[in-house]
């Protein structure tokens, strides 16, 4: 699955940069705009108009002399008129008190600015997070069905959104119609292999049984019971690809009713029911308690066995059974035979159904109907366990299948 890189932001964090740069954009601007008004509210050259003070004497008024801020010069020269250097100093201090006024506006509006945008990026990192809560549910779930060790497991899950009918939940209620749609598919697919299944298996025991009757040595002729020994290889064969297409439906689903099995008991019995052949078979059970079915898990160790007995070599052939503990918390059956040398790239699809190898599909020779190692797969995954299978030196296979171990 494709995982973000380190270096790369996510969405939430794009979000907050975003919502953060907006924000601290639009302060700046407004602080501009402040200062602006401000520094034209404030005026840059004052006029001051000083008069006498105290009483007017008599004779004809004349008008007060007026004195310039700016340039701090007496138009007239009466005595009580303050004096040029003081209405400099009172100029150049409404000068000073004007600045002051506009830096204390930069640096405390700059200040609050910093601080209100901190705490609001901090509160977008927050408000992203909740909207995006929704999404972050869609890809876990996807991520737990795409994680499931078989195409159709976990697609009964549903996301199930609640909430506003915006977008993610239209994304969701999409995502769960298109798992229902899918989950329909595969269960009409196991049905139909099932039951295709069961109506196949009446006309062949019917065939079997009218064989049996043809090919009885006091009435069939010899090249009668010659043919009726090939057709019911053939019927036989068939009745096997049945049995193995049953199983293999079923033990696609996962197990619902488990109980305790021990993987040794299961390898002793399995090797204590084959009959005597050149292929030497030898058993190392060990410890190995599981939960599960016995009845697909025995099924599992047969396959292991009668593919490595069936792929083996003509003289000196030999199987290993073995089961014991994995690793933490696992148990493990494993069967190394000897054999051909089976090439790495070819291991892969030898679990596929009615693969063998070297690519052979379903052909009309008794090696086996293709599904053994199939159905182990299928059984495994239904336990939860896995399955593996690496070439062995000098010829042959040792496949692992490992399983959780009894709580």
């Amino acid at each position: 699955m494709r995982r973000l890189s380190p270096a790369r932001l996510t969405i939430r964090g794009r979000l907050t940069l975003v919502y953060g740069g907006l924000f601290l954009l639009a302060g700046l601007l407004l602080l501009g705009v402040t200062y602006a008004l401000m520094s034209q509210r404030l005026p840059q050259n004052s006029t001051f108009t000083v008069s006498r003070s105290g009483p007017v004497p008599d004779g004809p008024s004349t008008a007060p002399p007026a004195v310039d801020g700016a340039t701090g010069a007496a138009l007239g020269g009466e005595a009580g008129l303050p004096s040029p250097t003081e209405v400099e100093q009172v100029t150049r201090a409404a000068a000073l008190a004007r600045q002051d006024a506009l830096e204390a506006l930069l640096t405390q509006g700059g200040i609050a600015l910093v601080v209100v945008g901190v705490a609001a990026t901090a509160f977008g990192w927050l408000i992203a997070g909740r909207l995006l809560q929704p999404l972050h549910r869609v890809t876990e779930t996807a991520r737990r069905i795409a994680g499931a060790p078989d195409a159709d497991r976990g697609l009964h899950e549903r996301i199930a959104l609640t909430g506003p009918p915006d977008e993610i939940r239209e994304l969701a209620d999409t995502f769960d119609l298109m798992l229902a749609r899918l989950d329909q598919a595969f269960d009409s697919q196991r049905r139909f292999i099932g039951n295709a299944s069961h109506e196949l298996r009446t006309p062949l025991t019917l065939n079997r049984t009218l064989l049996e009757v043809m090919v009885d040595p006091g009435s069939a002729s010899p090249e009668l019971r010659q043919l009726g020994s090939t057709l019911l290889a053939v019927n036989a064969r068939h009745e096997r690809l049945i049995d193995g297409l049953l199983l293999l439906a079923r033990s696609e689903g996962e197990v619902a009713e488990r109980s305790y099995v021990d993987l040794a008991d299961v390898v002793e019995h399995v090797v204590g029911q084959l009959p005597p052949g050149p292929v030497g078979v030898r058993a190392e059970p060990a410890e190995a308690a599981t939960t599960g079915s016995s009845v697909l898990l025995e099924r599992l160790v047969q396959n292991l066995v009668e593919n490595g007995v069936r792929h083996n070599v003509a003289e000196h052939g030999w199987v290993r059974v073995s089961s014991g503990s994995g690793p933490a918390g696992t148990v493990r059956v494993r069967v190394e035979n000897s054999g051909p040398v089976v090439p790495r790239y070819e291991i892969p699809s030898l679990f596929e159904p009615f693969r063998r190898l070297g690519g052979d599909r379903l052909a009309t020779n008794p090696a086996g109907a293709g599904l053994g190692l199939s159905i182990v797969r299928a059984v495994a995954r239904a336990h939860g366990g896995t399955v593996a299978a690496e070439p062995r030196d000098g010829g042959g296979l040792v496949v692992t299948v490992t399983l959780p171990a009894a709580r």
